[in-house]
């Protein structure tokens, strides 16, 4: 393909990337960049290199894959895998420098017979219970680990309801994590890294900052939960816009797209724009979603298509090759992935995420 000719884009600011790095790092722990799912739709790549810039001295990722997709662009920071490696991708991961979770007898007889001799980071279930070691079990796996000629690294955990400022379950987990390490160190083991906080924790729960932060969707702009909201300024990296492809004045009755889900009460002007769900636009944005066209908000009108939708401009001028802005600012109006995330039922992340690769991603800044 020698060029895009949709003009559906997603813009990435890099340095709101670098803004929200500095502004999330806490001044006495170092702070990870996890890029895991393409850099959380944004580019993992130019995002990492943005991240080390402003002063992240690690990076983290979710698959093997994404770690060898970095080390491909020659970015040589500490990547840690955030989950235990895959059976028969040990040599591979140790030969590219990757960091390995591990938190099974399994996962660590496959690291020892692939005959890894670096780092390890353990993982701690302290009550997320989706993978990790119980609590108990720390100082004897921590032991079996240098048995096998590894070195415990780090030790971490991760938080459940960190953006829940009110909820007790930060400050019990941490609790637990803290009586971990305390016999993880009886035990004779000094990991250099102790980490817990992920975006929630690092934003509101300093006591949790320790030796590192794992920043993942606040480094995008994007609140993890509504009670952090002014805690830090953050500033989105996304903007997601198209343009006005066709414009019609229809009459009051008539339907519009498949179903007839939304009806015109009055005589209005649809504008239809050339992006849909195969775009990540979802679906579930059918009726409730809103765009800006010409600095102003207008509804999306019926049930969005898997490549176009349809918006309702009323009264209002609109012209083919207008801009619409499906997430971002325009003029001073602005729309931000918390607010499409509550529109859908979702949340933040999933917005941004679900931004497919058909929509060629722009880096500015």
């Amino acid at each position: 393909m020698t060029g895009a000719f949709r003009p559906t884009v997603a813009e990435v600011d890099l340095e709101a990337i670098r803004h929200n790095v500095r502004a999330l790092k806490p001044p006495l722990a170092e702070l990870m960049a996890v890029v895991k799912a393409d850099g959380y739709g944004h580019g993992d790549i130019p995002v990492a290199r943005e991240a080390l810039e402003a002063g992240a001295t690690w990076l983290g990722v979710a698959m093997v894959e994404e770690g060898l997709r970095l080390r491909e662009a020659e970015i040589d920071a500490p990547i840690l895998v955030l989950s235990e490696l895959p059976t028969g991708s040990e040599r591979e991961a140790a030969a590219a420098g990757l960091t390995p979770t591990c938190y099974t007898d399994h996962g660590l007889r496959a690291l020892a017979e692939a005959g890894l001799g670096g780092g390890v980071h353990v993982k701690v279930d302290t009550g997320m219970h989706r993978v990790g070691l119980q609590p108990e079990r720390a100082p004897p796996f921590c032991s079996a680990v240098r048995e096998a000629g590894l070195q415990v690294e780090g030790v971490w955990t991760h938080f459940a309801r960190s953006e829940e400022l009110d909820d007790p379950t930060t400050g019990e987990q941490l609790k637990r994590f803290e009586e971990a390490l305390d016999a993880v160190e009886a035990a004779g083991h000094r990991p250099r890294y102790r980490h817990a906080a992920n975006s929630g924790a690092t934003m509101g729960w300093p006591d949790t900052h320790l030796d590192l932060v794992r920043v993942g969707i606040a480094m995008y702009g994007i609140l993890p939960g509504p009670q952090l909201e002014g805690l830090v300024d953050l500033r989105p990296a996304m903007r997601l816009r198209s343009r006005v492809s066709m414009v019609k004045r229809l009459p009051a009755g008539e339907g519009i797209s498949y179903g007839h889900r939304y009806r015109l009460e009055r005589e209005s002007t649809i504008a239809t724009v050339p992006i849909g769900y195969a775009d990540g636009y979802m679906r579930a944005l059918s009726n409730v979603g809103r765009v800006l066209i010409r600095g102003r908000r207008y509804p999306v009108a019926g049930t969005v298509t898997m490549d176009q939708l349809m918006v309702d401009c009323g009264e209002d001028p609109v012209e083919r090759n207008d801009e619409v802005v499906l997430l971002g600012r325009q003029g001073d109006q602005e729309i931000r992935a918390e607010e499409v995330a509550a529109w859908a039922g979702t949340i933040g992340y999933q917005v941004v995420t679900s931004v497919s690769a058909r929509v060629p991603r722009v880096h500015r800044g």
